[in-house]
């Protein structure tokens, strides 16, 4: 069918696609590769539209996966699940509640596809954890022959309910590092096998803080800490942190009530939060004055939940935002030159800037390949100009050595990017050889892989 103007959540991408498929099985997504090649006309998978980048743009046939969901095979023995590559994550925990299993580390947003947040580097935080596409351990995808490629770990046990043999993990290892994190530019993932973890309790504290005093100790947090972040918003001096602590699934639980709920993660984080970003943009002497009281009325609590229901939060504002991974350790003196940058420039900003951990990988385009990595991501309402902000704190980034979220705005082309990650090349060369034709691409890929 010819397909309506698509847009992301963030409304920074706009397209008409030729037409819209929506396959239900893997061999639906082979016919229609298949198709398309023929056609000469070029192929892309959507998910929830969560990135700020082009990376899902799809000006010919654009596939919906949302049919290809659910849980495909479960290997209780080795807590691995095997899912349709269009599940939402904010499905997860009830499809996983049966096996009493979750997942290792989540970020704090979950409406996008498994399918999508691994190939853009959805992460959370916690400097022991990795984000979602470290905990993949096979996948199938349909490359730009039409085929359906098998990639794994390991070739030893069997999902419920597969033929031996048929399992993820039976071909391909050494392609894992590469398809886990893919930019969906090696081809279309139909399925995902994620390594998952007993199913855990969060206990949560939240509180606000001098920020100078968490920049002086934030090694030691971070370290001691099993998953921690903060939220500064500039033109103030506080920080407003939180921890997780893991405990076992049967741990006493003390959620939030629905009251609570209520007025923190509905009323003022998102309606009143909206409201202030719209009074700011029509009077931007009053950002600082608007800052100061979002900081007070994000005040201290404490609860613990469900791993799920502590990880992610809802987000009804729209905004822009640019994330950088950098080496942990550069964290606090990035941090004090964009507040300087902010006050420098007479900036009103805000939204506020985020900042969390992650543990070093082995996945070739991962943000946190080979490095403890802390990742700065700093926003603009959506219906502000964010320009001139981003690219002057990019600048910042770029240099202490900075990788940009793959699925966040950044300006970065394949020259600069090449020089960032050891693998590059050799990510190069395993889409020209799985996607010759390069029927997977589009300008944004072009731009940050080459042409």
């Amino acid at each position: 069918m010819t397909g309506a103007v698509w847009q992301n959540w963030g409304r920074t991408e706009a397209v008409r696609p030729a037409r819209v498929e929506r396959p239900a099985t893997a061999e639906a997504v082979q016919r229609a590769v298949v198709a398309a090649a023929r056609a000469g006309i070029r192929i892309k998978a959507v998910g929830a539209g969560h990135s700020f980048t082009g990376i899902a743009v799809a000006t010919g046939v654009q596939l919906d996966l949302s049919a290809l969901s659910g849980v495909l095979a479960v290997d209780e023995a080795r807590g691995r699940v095997t899912l349709g590559a269009g599940t939402r994550l904010y499905d997860l925990p009830r499809m996983l509640r049966p096996y009493g299993l979750a997942l290792a580390n989540m970020g704090d947003i979950d409406r996008q596809s498994i399918s999508g947040a691994i190939s853009t580097g959805t992460h959370g935080t916690g400097a022991r954890f990795g984000g979602i596409a470290a905990q993949v351990v096979g996948a199938e995808l349909v490359t730009g022959a039409g085929e359906l490629l098998r990639v794994g770990d390991t070739a030893n046990g069997t999902a419920n309910g597969a033929e031996p043999g048929t399992e993820h993990g039976t071909e391909n290892p050494e392609l894992l590092p590469a398809v886990a994190l893919g930019l969906g530019a090696l081809g279309i993932l139909v399925s995902v096998t994620l390594q998952c973890v007993p199913a855990f309790v969060l206990h949560a504290v939240e509180r606000s803080e001098p920020l100078q005093e968490v920049l002086e100790t934030l090694e030691a947090r971070v370290a001691t800490s099993d998953h921690f972040e903060f939220y500064w918003f500039p033109h103030t001096q506080t920080a407003l942190t939180k921890t997780n602590t893991r405990l076992p699934g049967t741990a006493p639980r003390a959620p939030l009530t629905l009251g609570r709920r209520l007025v923190d993660d509905w009323l003022v984080s998102n309606q009143l939060f909206r409201l202030t970003c719209s009074l700011g943009r029509i009077v931007p002497p009053v950002i600082p004055y608007i800052n100061r009281v979002a900081e007070r009325l994000t005040g201290t609590r404490e609860f613990a939940d469900h791993s799920p229901r502590v990880f992610a939060s809802r987000r009804t504002v729209r905004f822009r935002e640019m994330e950088y991974a950098l080496p942990a350790e550069a964290v606090p003196a990035v941090l004090r030159e964009i507040d300087a940058l902010i006050e420098r420039r007479g900036w009103r900003v805000s939204f506020p800037v985020e900042v969390r951990f992650a543990a070093a990988d082995d996945l070739w385009l991962s943000t946190a390949s080979g490095r403890a990595t802390g990742y700065i991501a700093v926003h603009r309402f959506f219906r502000e100009r964010h320009e001139k902000y981003f690219e002057a704190v990019e600048e910042i980034m770029t240099a202490h050595a900075g990788r940009p979220h793959w699925g966040k705005l950044h300006t970065r082309g394949a020259e600069h990017l090449r020089e960032l990650y050891p693998r590059f090349d050799d990510f190069v060369a395993l889409r020209d050889r799985l996607d010759p034709a390069r029927l997977f691409t589009n300008a944004y890929l072009d731009r940050v892989l080459g042409a």
